[in-house]
């Protein structure tokens, strides 16, 4: 009787389904004055392929948040670009933040003769590679693909991207990762004010520095293209060098030390106090190499960096506290 009923029990649960119409799971008991047995059948779980996501464009434009910025983004032609393999990281203005913008701004930029201007900003926005949230905050600049860099702050009321606030992140997409930011972030302009020389005689405190340039025939080369890197002794610091010393340095006859001694105040390309400062010592145009300390405050070759960053159309302007000497 004991084996009979085992089999009864058995051959009713082969017949019925692993759940009931609402795919709950189903308990089945028999039982008799033998042997209870109570057997529980849970419903096979269907799973699904995992739905590729969308690319970056794609991304924006679902979410509806993002029309100005795929308006521009098609003005400005980059739509294949931001639609292909990628990967790219893009920080996205949303609507609310072009609209910060002054009036009239938008619809000049759409224009098909700013889009130039139109490329240079959004390619500031996007940033080579798949860069999550959790790798921003370890940097404090990231170069973009417009080839400037933006600045990465982190503080305890969130992350800015230059002046802009992370406001959402790590929206992924199939070639890359879109965070939200809440302000239009704008590369630094080219400067097209004076050049080296011209800087440096408005000043009005160069007047021996530009002398001894004319001097030494440096005029064209300084206000060529460069970019050039300036150590600018002023004239107090001139004042400082032995009693006639400059005069003599005037004279044609010594014309190649002159020509010695301001080129080692001047390095190739356009180096910023940070990039100074980080590269602890520098190679000049004279072939030499001045040493950078910050001991005490920026010192090159141990005269006082009193002032930086003064920029030019072709470079920049360190000035200093005392003429070096190589």
């Amino acid at each position: 009787m004991k084996n009979l009923t085992l089999l009864l029990c058995f051959s009713l649960l082969s017949s019925t389904a692993f759940g009931d119409r609402h795919g709950r799971a189903v308990r089945r008991t028999c039982s008799s004055s033998a042997a209870t047995v109570t057997v529980v059948h849970a419903r096979p779980v269907h799973t699904s392929m995992p739905v590729a996501a969308s690319d970056i464009v794609d991304t924006a434009v679902s979410a509806g948040s993002f029309k100005t910025l795929v308006a521009a983004v098609k003005a400005a032609g980059l739509v294949e670009t931001l639609k292909g393999k990628g990967p790219f990281t893009v920080f996205a203005p949303t609507d609310e933040a072009f609209a910060k913008l002054p009036a009239g701004t938008v619809e000049t930029l759409l224009k098909p003769e700013n889009k130039e201007k139109l490329v240079a900003i959004l390619t500031y926005h996007v940033v080579p590679g798949k860069v999550m949230a959790a790798d921003v905050v370890k940097v404090k600049e990231a170069k973009t693909v417009q080839g400037q860099s933006v600045a990465v702050t982190v503080t305890d009321k969130g992350v800015k991207i230059d002046n802009a606030n992370v406001v959402k992140t790590d929206i992924a997409c199939s070639n890359g990762v879109i965070h939200v930011i809440d302000q239009v972030i704008l590369p630094k302009e080219d400067v097209k004010g004076p050049d080296l020389v011209d800087t440096a005689v408005k000043a009005g405190k160069f007047n021996t520095l530009v002398a001894a340039v004319k001097a030494a025939g440096l005029v064209e080369t300084l206000k060529g293209e460069g970019p050039f890197t300036v150590f600018a002794p002023t004239d107090e610091a001139f004042a400082k060098l032995p009693a006639g010393t400059v005069e003599s340095l005037l004279k044609p006859e010594n014309k190649d030390k002159l020509v010695a001694i301001l080129t080692y105040h001047v390095v190739p390309g356009k180096l910023l106090a940070k990039d100074v400062v980080a590269a602890g010592e520098v190679k000049t145009a004279n072939g030499k190499t001045a040493k950078i300390s910050t001991e005490n405050g920026a010192k090159i070759d141990g005269a006082t960096i009193s002032a930086t960053d003064v920029e030019c159309a072709n470079g920049v302007i360190h000035i200093i506290d005392a003429v070096i000497l190589p």
